[in-house]
């Protein structure tokens, strides 16, 4: 049984690196793994402090990449989007046991829309003046965001069919790699 788990951990831990890894290809804007990475451990990580660690570092990784590659890598706002992350890895929770094609899709969506919120109202708080601090600086903050939310849509469920269905796939053709 041990052997099963460990081979089930294995699998994830290489779709989450893989993921992680395409972060550092030039990309449309905001069309990343990210939310589905953290939706994907949520979802498949039996252990719960794992599930937030095993993106989060591999999050961590792949900004220190980027930072060293092209000096993009960390931000002011690093504390929103990891945040939101968080938030997207408990959202994975509540799919666990409801893994289909719709309620991947919802929660991607779900996992979007947490990120757009969170991550530009961590713009708007740590825009040191670019948007006054009054309610009507956040709404200009969010209008600004809007075409940037595409990208994160379209790329959350790019990349959640990607992960959720090459699981899917592992499991069909070889179900003792992807037994728990």
């Amino acid at each position: 049984m041990k052997e099963t788990t460990t081979n089930h951990f294995k699998l994830i831990l290489f779709l989450i690196l893989g993921a992680a890894a395409v972060r550092l290809i030039p990309h449309y804007p905001n069309f990343t793994p990210i939310g589905a990475m953290a939706l994907f451990a949520g979802t498949y990580i039996s252990n719960k402090r794992l599930a937030f660690a095993v993106p989060l570092l591999a999050m961590l990784v792949s900004d220190v990449m980027l930072q060293l590659i092209s000096g993009q890598g960390f931000h002011n706002t690093l504390f929103f989007v990891y945040g939101s992350f968080m938030l997207i890895t408990s959202l994975g929770f509540l799919l666990r046991r409801r893994v289909q094609r719709q309620t991947i899709m919802v929660s991607s969506l779900v996992g979007s829309i947490i990120f757009f919120f969170i991550t530009n109202f961590g713009v708007w708080a740590m825009s040191h003046g670019f948007y006054p601090y009054t309610l009507e600086g956040l709404m200009q903050c969010y209008i600004a965001a809007i075409p940037f939310f595409k990208g994160t849509v379209m790329g959350d469920l790019f990349y959640n069919f990607i992960l959720f269905g090459s699981y899917a796939l592992v499991k069909w053709k070889f179900p003792r790699l992807a037994m728990q």
